[in-house]
Parts: structure tokens; sequence; C-alpha cells
């Protein structure tokens, strides 16, 4: 895949199309906020970076992104260890990546901007009640749930109605988390930024519609492709 952006792209243009570039931005002091509209190869000799690093760093992230936009289509006919190994590796990996990357974000966001635009607060409450919940449940589904759906995939289970209840939970679950979602969009408007919103603002805003997205590709493909093959 051909890497969309050179060493003249600003650096504000990078994360506006790839918000988690963000991360790399920040990890060498490269400030895509208020100093944001240089050249990628300014900023890079402004902090004294070797470009072809950072380009590497940068391509690795714009990668990764565009793997994620996998076509579900393709995991209908997949057998269910397939399934549970992606969804792993594909959203529970980079879901607990996200949410410790975007904390920091929202937390400041909040603090800074929160007297203003007190829907932030109501961000923040929402955003960390939900990085809880998908982490415990994250947690219960690898521990508890997933062996279990692999002994029925294998006919090996000794008891099936558990493990059916368990995943009727999970379900349950899903709805929670997507309605927290449901309440993120409907208090930011649609993530609508305000006139006065700063670069790191805006970034929240995009992460966290990312991450809405990421989250109900996630669900769609326990809920609709993994879970109906057991709940007959």
């Amino acid at each position: 895949m051909t890497f969309p952006f050179s060493t003249d792209t600003l650096v504000k243009d990078i994360v506006n199309k790839i918000p988690k570039t963000s991360d790399v931005f920040k990890k060498n002091r490269i400030d895509f906020c208020c100093g944001g509209n240089i050249p990628l190869s300014q900023a890079a000799a402004q902090n004294g970076l070797n470009m072809d690093s950072l380009i590497k760093e940068l391509k690795m992230v714009y990668e990764k992104s565009k793997s994620a936009e996998t076509n579900l289509e393709v995991w209908t006919n997949s057998d269910t260890n397939t399934i549970i190994d992606h969804v792993i590796t594909q959203y529970h990996h980079t879901t607990e990546e996200e949410l410790a990357l975007l904390s920091p974000y929202v937390t400041k966001v909040s603090r800074v901007h929160g007297d203003h635009h007190p829907e932030l607060l109501k961000v923040y409450e929402l955003f960390y009640e939900f990085k809880k919940e998908m982490i415990e449940h994250m947690a219960k589904e690898e521990a508890e749930v997933f062996p279990l759906i692999r002994q029925l995939a294998g006919n090996t289970i000794e008891n099936r109605q558990e493990a059916i209840a368990m995943i009727v939970e999970l379900e349950k679950e899903h709805d929670h988390a997507g309605e927290i979602l449901r309440e993120l969009r409907a208090v930011t408007s649609d993530f609508t930024l305000p006139l006065d919103a700063c670069g790191t603002y805006s970034l929240v805003y995009k992460r966290l519609e990312e991450l809405e997205g990421h989250t109900f590709m996630h669900v769609h493909l326990e809920n609709n492709i993994l879970f109906p093959r057991y709940l007959v």
C-alpha cells in the first residue's frame, strides 16, 4: 500500500487524515497542535530527528490503520477458532492500546476546556465508563467465554447451556457499550467541534469517532457472525 504523505506534507494534515499518528508526533516531541502548520521535514529538523526513521514510524501507523479496514463478509465462512483469534488480535489488542493512548488526551481536554464546554466533562465520564467496561468485557471473553465457544465448536463442551448463557450475557454487555457510545455521540452533537476547538480537542473527537466505528465492527463480528452459530 502506498504511503499518502511526503516530507512536504504538513504535520497537521497527517494527523487530520490519520489521527493515531498523533502518538508518533507526541513521542518525538513534535507539536502537532499549535505548531502543526509546518512540513514534516521541518518538524523533523527542528527536533533533530532522522527523517527516514520518522517516516517509518508513520508508515507503520498508516498500514495498521488500513489493515483494520477488513471486509467482514470474509469471516462468514471462517471457522470459529479463526474468528476468535482475529477478534483478539485485531480488536481486543488494538482497543486496549487505543483506550490507553487516548486517555490522557481526554483528561487534558476536559480539564483545560471543561469550564467553557461542560459537555467535555460528560465526555470524560462516558469515556472512562466505556474504558472500564470494555477492558473488563474483553478480559472475560478471553479468559472465560472464548474458551467455552472453542469447546462448543469442537463438540467437547460439558455444559452447553452455561456457555450459551454466557454468550447471551456478552450480547447484553455489547448493548450497554453501544449505549455509552450513543451517549458520547449525542453529547458531542455527532462529534461536531466548536469554533474555538484546539488541535487536541479536534484529535479527541476524531479518535472517539474512530473508536466508535472500531467497536461497532468488533461487535458486529461477534453478534452477527460468531455468536449466532451457537444461539440456536
